[in-house]
């Protein structure tokens, strides 16, 4: 059975040929929600659905995996940062504080409709961050495409003093619950 991605994310793509698992990537064509009064989990739940259900009509067969990340401080979500002057804000709000991060991974089925669902969270710490280390971080331009203005996976390392829970929910796809939740579907990884 074919796996698909239903993601633009190269992180994800990484991830999963880091694992071993075959997939044909697949652009999602879903536009994602921007409605804050949702709750996190519901937030990436929704999104992550959407782009899954997108993609189904380009496909005959097969398992669909679709994800979608943010990380929450104050109960404000914060997703991909519209520009430098967000990604700054953003950045400054994160400094020297704790937040969560939280994807939504859905694994969906084409020709029975079947659906797995799960959300993952992880608390971050970041150090204190200097303006100046801020604006040279954003004009690395590293921030403009990921949820929260950084990336733990790459130079944004630099700011984390600790974090509890999965690593790779915070890069995006936490990826021993994906395996879990391909057990369901017969698929071992």
């Amino acid at each position: 059975m074919t796996i698909y991605l239903a993601s633009e994310s190269p992180r994800r793509s990484m991830l999963l040929q880091k694992i071993g698992i075959d997939f044909e990537h697949i652009k999602p064509n879903a536009e994602e929600i921007t409605e804050t009064q949702l709750s996190p989990e519901e937030y990436v739940k929704t999104n992550a659905i959407k782009k899954a259900r997108s993609v189904l009509s380009q496909i005959d067969d097969g398992i669909i995996i679709a994800a979608d990340t943010v990380v929450v401080k104050d109960d404000e979500i914060l997703g991909k940062p519209l520009d430098e002057n967000d990604a700054i804000r953003m950045l400054s709000k994160l400094s020297g504080a704790i937040h969560d991060v939280y994807t939504a991974i859905v694994v969906l089925e084409k020709g029975t409709d079947r659906m797995e669902i799960e959300v993952e969270q992880t608390r971050v710490e970041m150090r204190e961050i200097s303006t100046k280390e801020i604006q040279k971080y954003v004009e690395s331009g590293e921030p403009l495409d990921a949820a929260g203005a950084y990336k733990i996976q790459e130079r944004g390392a630099k700011f984390i003093r600790w974090i509890e829970g999965c690593y790779y929910n915070v890069v995006g796809l936490p990826i021993s619950t994906l395996v879990e939740m391909l057990k369901k579907f017969n698929i071992n990884v």
